[in-house]
């Protein structure tokens, strides 16, 4: 059942996640703050996600669409949303259960603000482990550190919805790394503060991780090229892409020369030399 005018909704994109997708449902349902709606965008699933999602009957809006990719199931919640903040959750993740007041709590004291996101609890096969040190969230402006490493969490944000007008969704032709294509074109013109609380739990090591597939690199260098030819970027900062990308290019040519995908690496080697680079 669709709750009348909620201050926040709440999206989970899933596919194929019945075996997961019942706690990351039921830690939304948890939390303390019930300004919400929650949807869940059923990603044309075909094992028993189905079955999980009928459980939960008026407590939940579920939209059902052929597999499109996550892509086109986060742009779908979105443009299903009544809230006036967005908040996302990937369906092998949780929330803890002050998630969403805390986030509410920020933008209260800070109404100019239009994107924040959390910090996060780790865990692999079911042991937590700690990010490394260049995976330390910033606040602020983190546009140039955002080149080399996705420094956002989808799980953990909360956005205005406003923010996708000025924007745009995300890019369902990128078959992988669409958020760090998004977290790009909102850090060059916003700041993206962050909440020092870990108030997600991001569960990793499984099989169906798209952040386990090969060559994710191509689908960075795709979203690198976008945004300089976006118009959207200072003279510093369309410097600081091109410096990136031309060390992205650069190490996938040369892993395209090795595994045998000359005409690939050749691509590569002329994207770089397609732009005023400086040694």
């Amino acid at each position: 059942m669709r709750k009348k005018n909620p201050l926040v909704s709440v999206i989970i994109p899933t596919y194929n996640r019945g075996w997961i997708l019942k706690k990351a449902i039921d830690s939304v349902l948890a939390q303390n703050f019930t300004d919400f709606e929650l949807i869940v965008v059923n990603d044309g699933s075909t094992d028993n996600t189905q079955d999980i999602l009928n459980l939960y009957k008026e407590d939940i809006i579920v939209l059902q669409q052929d597999n499109k990719g996550v892509s086109a199931a986060r742009n779908r919640g979105i443009a299903s949303a009544s809230g006036l903040f967005i908040a996302f959750l990937d369906s092998d993740d949780l929330w803890l259960p002050k998630k969403l007041s805390i986030h509410v709590d920020f933008f209260n004291a800070n109404p100019d603000a239009l994107i924040c996101q959390t910090e996060e609890i780790w865990v692999r096969n079911g042991l937590r482990v700690n990010p490394k040190k260049r995976h330390k969230k910033l606040s602020g402006d983190i546009f140039e550190p955002s080149l080399y490493l996705c420094l956002v969490s989808p799980s953990a944000v909360m956005i205005k919805r406003n923010l996708f007008e000025k924007t745009g969704m995300f890019d369902e032709s990128l078959l992988a790394c669409e958020d760090y294509d998004m977290w790009l074109r909102v850090s060059c013109r916003y700041p993206v503060y962050l909440i020092d609380i870990p108030l997600i739990i991001k569960r990793g090591g499984h099989d169906d991780q798209l952040s386990r597939s090969s060559g994710l690199d191509r689908y960075r260098i795709q979203s690198l090229k976008k945004i300089i030819d976006s118009n959207l970027l200072t003279e510093d900062q369309e410097t600081a892409v091109i410096k990136a990308m031309k060390e992205k290019c650069t190490i996938y040519a040369n892993g395209c020369f090795k595994r045998g995908h000359k005409k690939k690496a050749l691509y590569y080697n002329d994207l770089v030399g397609s732009y005023l680079l400086t040694p």
